[in-house]
């Protein structure tokens, strides 16, 4: 587990937050060594971040990722023919941020993709100050959006911060469409998809590379 120095954005909430929380980090593994100790990484921020890249071009041979591109890589395969999957996120530059990330990574694959729906709410409101009642207001409400944009097998928590939140998103997909939905629908949690995807990098480079 690896925390950001203090010198990094407490909150990362726009493409100058992903800049310097980049900049930041990356010099502080470039001077602690850190890497060398590790056979994969996951970034946990819910963007494109820089670090994702960053890693894999100067730390060739270790497995990295981030919490966005493992959820969407663990919920491709679940959803059906004819139904989509969507993101629930914080505010609203996560929108357009998102879903231009959508396009980079899949390209002209992205036809089930219902979009990206935000809260108003910034990453470090889930564990602030924040009444829980707001917060599961918005969440409900984005949810309802995007269930009003197509049938979602999936809906990606689209913040790390959201972890333990899922419930509320079934709430409010038992509210819109019924229980048997409710119970149907995969919630995914960037941060647990994020755990089993490097674990499945690390295990398929030691199966697939020469012995």
């Amino acid at each position: 587990m690896y925390t950001a120095p203090k010198q990094s954005p407490a909150s990362i909430n726009d493409g100058d937050d992903i800049k310097a929380s980049t900049e930041v980090v990356w010099a502080n593994l470039e001077a602690t060594g850190l890497l060398k100790h590790y056979d994969g990484v996951l970034i946990a921020c819910y963007s494109k971040h820089g670090l994702v890249e960053q890693i894999q071009a100067c730390q060739p041979g270790l497995p990295a990722t981030g919490i966005f591109e493992a959820s969407v890589l663990a919920s491709l395969p679940l959803v059906k023919p004819g139904c989509g999957w969507g993101i629930v996120t914080t505010g609203k530059f996560w929108e357009a941020h998102l879903a231009d990330a959508i396009t980079s990574l899949l390209g002209g694959h992205a036809g089930s993709f219902l979009g990206v729906q935000s809260t108003g709410l910034a990453a470090g409101d889930f564990h602030g100050d924040v009444p829980p009642e707001v917060i599961r207001e918005k969440l409900k409400a984005a949810t309802k959006r995007l269930l009003a944009e197509g049938q979602p097998d999936c809906i990606l928590m689209g913040c790390g911060g959201m972890a333990g939140l899922e419930e509320v998103i079934r709430a409010a997909v038992r509210e819109q469409l019924g229980e048997e939905a409710a119970r149907a629908v995969y919630v995914v949690d960037g941060v647990r998809a994020g755990v089993g995807v490097v674990e499945q990098m690390v295990r398929s480079k030691r199966m697939f590379q020469i012995s």
